[in-house]
């Protein structure tokens, strides 16, 4: 029996890579997933953007006036330096910020879920993957083995045409069948290198050996339980949901626009002029200084706007209308996908157990029509079916076991299932979509930056290093 079809009972390879160290791989590696995260970091600010609209503000200014004469010299009078600071302290914004906070958070939370839907990806991808090299390195294997023994036949007609027992034809059917069995190997090759290049753009490393697949975890027993799974846990319906919520919001912050607010603010500034006797400004004096200190509220009211609240809110209702289509539109995607997989998954499985029959049936073929060509009642053309034939169950038997396995996985992804605890992996940091928020929400300074952004998932041009680079969270340090 081929390597695949015995995958699930087969001894773990010495030194092989398994499923789960390509996944823990991905996982810390891939860019599409170190971009997601990168993403909501970046979302994770506009929380504290909103907060920042609400805090009170400090400014200081500095300033001196020189007078000149005929744009000539500088005059000896008319010098004055000032300086001045200005608190200002928010206090009623019409609900403006506290709505546009409550909408920042609400889309922290879709970006987590997003984020969950992009690693239960990449992790799709990368069981895909894994299972493209098995399967075609199957293939590989079958149809070199195949060309091994059309060659075998051609030389065992080349004989009986010598000794007279097997006419031109034979030889030509024999030399034919083997070309086309040379055909069919490079063929197969082609799509082995295909996947592995396809395995080493998503894990980040060559496949070198792989290990056999673990067993899968139980699925459902009926697309209705797999799509109420769905339903319940896919990320990509949280997201939508928690999208709704932020466009609701939006609408509110968008009236807040209409309504007054308050603010508290204190000013002190000093002042220092130095004058001649012929100065403007002090009548003859030598000069004055002193400061000043004010402390006050302001209240606008705003009347009339040219209708800019109105056509903002509008324009927010009409976004969150699109929200709420989207809500739907990604159920029903997710309910469509869940039932699809489903029936992959099953129809794979039935698949699995004829091309087992089929096979069986093509081996006792392949063993009478060898017998009866032996007999003389049989042609050699027969025998070369026959191989054909079981060469064919073999490579159906194989590319069934792939594609259950994968349609498992998918359906495990649609009932949102595949995520780093889920699967258990081990080996590798777990990247914590929470620390930037919480590191974010609470920082004050107009000063901290993130460090300048290097690249975290390493190229796969040139020689193949193993990764250092787990999964972290800028700015938690």
């Amino acid at each position: 029996m081929i390597a695949l079809a015995m995958g699930l009972a087969m001894p773990h390879a010495a030194g092989a890579t398994t499923l789960q160290q390509a996944l823990v791989a991905a996982y810390g590696d891939n860019p599409t997933l170190t971009g997601a995260r990168a993403q909501l970091r970046a979302t994770d600010e506009q929380s504290a953007i909103a907060r920042a609209a609400g805090r009170p503000t400090l400014g200081a200014s500095v300033g001196y006036t020189q007078g000149i004469d005929n744009l000539r010299k500088f005059q000896s009078f008319n010098k004055q330096f000032s300086a001045g600071a200005q608190l200002s302290v928010p206090i009623y914004q019409g609900g403006r910020v506290r709505n546009a906070v409550k909408a920042a958070d609400a889309r922290v939370d879709s970006g987590r879920q997003s984020l969950r839907s992009s690693e239960g990806g990449v992790l799709v991808d990368t069981v895909t993957a894994y299972m493209d090299v098995l399967r075609d390195r199957a293939i590989v294997g079958l149809n070199e083995n195949n060309v091994k023994v059309l060659q075998t036949n051609l030389e065992a007609s080349s004989d009986q045409f010598q000794a007279g027992t097997l006419t031109r034809t034979d030889v030509a059917q024999s030399r034919a069948r083997l070309e086309d069995g040379r055909a069919q190997l490079t063929t197969a090759r082609s799509n082995l290198v295909n996947s592995e290049e396809n395995y080493r753009r998503v894990v980040g490393l060559a496949p070198d050996a792989l290990d056999q697949p673990p067993p899968l975890p139980v699925l459902p027993d009926s697309p209705d339980k797999a799509e109420d799974i769905a339903v319940a846990n896919n990320p990509d319906i949280a997201a939508a949901i928690a999208s709704v919520k932020a466009a609701h919001l939006d609408v509110a912050t968008a009236r807040a626009s209409r309504m007054p607010s308050l603010s508290a603010s204190a000013n002190n500034s000093y002042i220092r002029d130095t004058a001649g006797a012929d100065s403007i400004y002090t009548g003859g004096a030598t000069g004055i200084q002193g400061d000043s200190t004010y402390a006050g509220l302001s209240l606008s009211v705003p009347l009339y706007q040219g209708g800019l609240p109105s056509a903002q809110i509008r324009q927010a209702q009409d976004f969150e209308q699109a929200a709420i289509e989207t809500e739907t539109a990604t159920e029903r995607q997710v309910v469509a996908n869940a039932r699809a997989a489903f029936s992959s998954y099953e129809a794979s499985q039935e698949v699995i157990v004829s091309s087992q029959e089929a096979l069986k049936a093509n081996d006792l073929a392949l063993e009478g029509v060898h017998a009866e060509q032996t007999a003389g009642l049989r042609q050699v053309l027969d025998v070369l079916n026959a191989e054909q034939e079981k060469l064919g169950s073999q490579v159906t038997l194989v590319t069934a076991q792939h594609d259950a396995y994968v349609a498992a996985f998918n359906l495990l992804n649609t009932m949102g299932y595949v995520d780093y605890k889920h699967l258990g992996l081990e080996g590798g940091a777990l990247y914590d979509p929470t620390m930037n928020y919480r590191h974010a929400k609470n920082a004050l300074s107009d000063w901290h930056e993130n460090p300048k952004p290097q690249p975290i998932a390493k190229p796969t041009y040139g020689p193949q290093v193993v990764t250092e680079n787990p999964p972290v969270t800028p700015g938690a340090n």
